[in-house]
């Protein structure tokens, strides 16, 4: 973890919430002068507290109607089957997300697809087949109620 003081806070804020920002905008928002500022910016890129910028794209407006959330249990756990697991999801591009977790299920996967079929196809064409996996479960939001990629930086 690096130090960070009340600027480079209230810069990462601000970026949270827009990326985009010039040095000069993100001076204007935080009190400093627009070098300062692209240093501090610069420093944090390099630090890899700033891991990258991106576009958010609607999913839905591009048409991809379902999330789903997939718990897998692995067949056995041994490091290879686990291997073996996590170069499958690296291939999948339909799986943004994939974490290895306690409790009844191995591993959660979230899954952002274009309908019902392309669900069924991924579970039983591409999970449930796989050498490493025993048991698939998924579930299907009905409504999303919160979505966030930002750190709770004033806590």
């Amino acid at each position: 973890m690096i130090s960070v003081d009340a600027f480079d806070l209230k810069i990462l804020s601000a970026l949270q919430d827009d990326g985009r920002l010039t040095n000069q905008q993100l001076a204007d928002l935080v009190g400093l002068s627009a070098s300062q500022c692209s240093r501090r910016r610069m420093r944090l890129e390099e630090e890899k507290v700033i891991s990258g910028y991106h576009a958010d794209l609607a999913g839905e407006a591009l048409g991809f109607n379902l999330i789903a959330f997939i718990h897998i249990t692995l067949a056995t756990h041994s490091p290879d089957n686990a291997k073996r697991f996590r170069a499958l999801v690296n291939r999948v591009d339909d799986i943004q997300e994939a974490y290895s977790l306690t409790g009844d299920a191995d591993y959660l996967l979230k899954a952002v697809l274009r309908d019902l079929k392309s669900l069924s196809d991924i579970v039983n064409n591409v999970l449930m087949p796989h050498q490493s996996v025993a048991h698939v479960r998924s579930s299907i939001v009905l409504d999303r109620l919160k979505e966030s990629a930002k750190l709770p930086l004033k806590s």
